[in-house]
């Protein structure tokens, strides 16, 4: 993913859905607002689910020329005919899913609030890092990351960088200006309207 002007969504699946109504919802955020890369990141081990739930994710992101990546899976990302892997576990496994995928493949890396870990993923191959939480969560461990982090690797490193977790209007009002991509997933699919709810926590970008 190369870096935009102005942050560009890249929208996050839910960690569980149904296959009677996740497509149908998927496609109409995807025909209503525009996204860069999509991310398959469901929560459970049980291979033949993930696999039915990427090809039907697959089918309507190829359709409109959306990138589609999976959490963490290289193996399945290859068997798939999936666009690359988004790695939750830092820098560590980069240099092996690089090799794993190719060079064509998307390989992004989440690092959490550590810089280090960022630089360090770039330094092995990854096309982008995100980092996050940016807003306080119950799920998290209580740390948080801040604009600080986001304008200092928008100033010394060319590397896209994502900003994902807990977001609201307020912090994508503050973030926007530092960061080339909003991970933007739980915070929508609990809405009724996901295109809607898209709309109005970005606003504050546009």
């Amino acid at each position: 993913m190369e870096s935009p002007e102005q942050p560009q969504i890249y929208l996050i699946s839910p960690t569980d859905f149904e296959l009677s109504w996740f497509p149908d919802a998927l496609a109409r955020v995807l025909d209503g607002y525009p996204i860069a890369c999509l991310r398959l990141d469901l929560a459970t081990r049980d291979e033949d689910r993930i696999a039915r739930a990427a090809d039907a994710c697959r089918e309507v992101a190829h359709a409109r020329d959306v990138a589609l990546v999976i959490a963490d899976h290289v193996i399945l990302a290859d068997r798939l005919g999936l666009d690359g892997v988004h790695l939750g576990d830092g820098a560590r496994p980069v240099r092996e899913a690089r090799k794993t995928l190719g060079a064509e493949a998307i390989v992004g890396s989440y690092c959490g609030t550590s810089r280090h870990d960022g630089m360090t993923a770039g330094e092995a191959g990854a096309d982008y890092v995100s980092f996050g939480p940016v807003g306080l969560s119950a799920l998290g461990d209580g740390h948080v990351a801040g604009r600080q982090i986001f304008e200092w690797w928008s100033e010394m490193i060319e590397l896209p960088v994502v900003a994902e977790g807990a977001l609201d209007t307020d912090l994508v009002a503050e973030l926007a200006p530092y960061t080339d991509f909003f991970g933007v997933g739980e915070e929508i699919w609990r809405a009724d309207d996901p295109l809607e709810a898209l709309k109005t926590l970005l606003a504050p970008a546009r």
